[in-house]
């Protein structure tokens, strides 16, 4: 499932903390996690915090510092030395070559040595310091991860009903049809027997025999009986408040499973369609519960 979720808070002596999760479909679950190289010690339990929460799925998650506007001033110091050595350069240079192109503080600048970090730039925090920090800033960023895909979860929750709707109408209309397959099976044989000139009494043991053994090879009421409890069961997954996407998956795959057997067995135009229609729609649906959370 997507979703996406953002959070900051300030981070002693002069930052802020900043985290960004975003999510994209995927089967399994990985989280792929970037941290300040000064707390990587953190990465394992952060990357637990985030599991807890999001266990399918591509999570992405940033953890970044940004520093004030006054620190970030203050971060970096001019050498005045070498900015009077490199200006010198620079106009020697500019006469040897006979420029007239004006010269800026932005061309003194970028020479080598001018600007060096302060000594006394605040450094980041160490990582058990900060911890706490951080700890709330990505619980708060995984409350809108979380709460975003539950508004995702609840748009998939509908759609799976209607098509659980559509697909215990379908079964019903199968079990409506299926005890009139033997029926139209002996109605045929008989008729074929006819054309054959064939003359068989309707009571005869080997035409009841063999119309018994077909009543028991396209018999479906076992696989009716399954795949309505399959609905019934994914029905009720779907109320559930808690991570159900596996169970949802493996459902679905049962449900195909029962389709795809009803299908064979059919022996009959009209069941067989509904059927293969009804199998089309469950592969719809474990489309979906394969992403679900």
């Amino acid at each position: 499932m997507t979703g996406h979720g953002r959070a900051q808070r300030p981070l002693p002596p002069a930052f802020t903390l900043a985290v960004e999760l975003s999510a994209v479909n995927r089967r399994g679950g990985e989280v792929a996690l970037q941290l300040p190289r000064e707390w990587a010690a953190l990465e394992g339990p952060a990357r637990e915090m985030i599991q807890r929460r999001a266990s399918r799925g591509r999570v992405t998650a940033f953890v970044q510092v940004e520093r004030g506007a006054a620190e970030a001033a203050a971060g970096q110091a001019i050498d005045r030395e070498a900015a009077r050595r490199f200006h010198a350069e620079l106009l020697a240079l500019r006469g040897e070559l006979g420029l007239g192109e004006p010269m800026t503080l932005d061309h003194v600048l970028r020479g080598p040595g001018v600007l060096r970090e302060d000594a006394a730039r605040p450094a980041l925090p160490s990582a058990e310091s900060a911890w706490p920090i951080i700890e709330e800033t990505l619980g708060a960023a995984l409350e809108a991860f979380v709460a975003m895909r539950a508004a995702e979860g609840g748009r998939l929750a509908d759609d799976f009903r209607a098509r659980l709707a559509q697909l215990g109408a379908w079964a019903e209309e199968i079990a409506a049809l299926q005890p009139g397959v033997a029926a139209r099976y002996r109605e045929a044989l008989h008729e074929r027997l006819r054309r054959a000139a064939v003359e068989l009494p309707v009571d005869d043991e080997r035409l009841a025999k063999e119309i018994a053994l077909f009543a028991d090879r396209v018999d479906i009421s076992e696989e009716l009986t399954r795949l309505r409890g399959h609905l019934e069961q994914f029905h009720s997954l779907l109320e559930k408040d808690e991570p159900v996407g596996r169970t949802l998956d493996f459902l679905a795959q049962e449900m195909a499973r029962e389709c795809n057997t009803l299908s064979v067995k059919a022996n009959d135009l009209a069941l067989a369609r509904l059927a293969v229609a009804a199998k089309a729609e469950v592969e719809k649906i474990r489309e979906q519960a394969q992403n679900v959370e």
